[in-house]
């Protein structure tokens, strides 16, 4: 039995992937690389930055309110780990590439 197809995600385009976010001084060869997708970071802006509750923050993206809560919980470990342990932050556009 195959997984359900996952549901299109509206995120904004003013988070463009490809960016990398670094500690300065070491260079990105040396350092673990952390990927943040595009629709944890639109989850991620919507709650956080935007202050919108969770369940409008679904409605703008045209998700579930739990979807947005396992990508809010998802960003913000991989945003904290990547601090921590002075790992690069890789914004990809999706898990299939």
């Amino acid at each position: 039995m195959s997984p359900r197809p996952k549901k299109p995600r509206k995120c904004c385009h003013e988070h463009p992937a490809g960016r990398v976010f670094k500690p300065t001084s070491i260079p990105l060869k040396e350092l673990t690389m952390v990927t943040l997708y595009i629709d944890e970071m639109e989850a991620l802006h919507l709650c956080d930055g935007q202050g919108l509750t969770q369940e409008e923050a679904g409605q703008r993206m045209g998700v579930s309110r739990g979807t947005i809560q396992r990508l809010v919980t998802s960003g913000r470990n991989k945003m904290v780990n990547a601090i921590v342990n002075c790992q690069a932050l890789v914004i990809d556009k999706d898990e299939e590439g």
